[in-house]
């Protein structure tokens, strides 16, 4: 299938509706029907402020955090459109992408 590898951006000290805001992508990425999404913890990056965000022993808040999805082009712009009504300010990037699923699905 051919569509886009779509990536998020965001730090886990940020939250929406009272729940982290990474989760909460995650969450509507499966009230949508999306096939799925993958949360990853980073180490330490900066955006385009040059803000250093990092992992800290002690302080975990500022922590990068990335929502990694692969999706058809009319999901990826229902979600962008849905983090948009949202009032969410989001750094994303959108790669095109062939995806599939090789062998038999495995249930977790």
């Amino acid at each position: 299938m051919n569509g886009y590898q779509l990536t998020l951006y965001t730090q886990q000290n940020r939250r929406h509706e009272g729940k982290m805001l990474a989760d909460w992508i995650v969450g509507l990425a499966m009230d949508m029907g999306l096939r799925g999404a993958t949360l990853v913890s980073g180490i330490e990056g900066f955006g385009h402020t040059k803000h250093f965000h990092s992992h800290h022993f002690f302080e975990m808040a500022d922590q990068p955090m990335l929502i990694l999805m692969a999706l058809s082009e009319a999901e990826c712009d229902a979600l962008l459109k849905r983090l948009e009504e949202e009032g969410l300010t989001l750094f994303y990037v959108k790669v095109p992408a062939e995806f599939g699923l090789l062998g038999a699905p495995v249930d977790a």
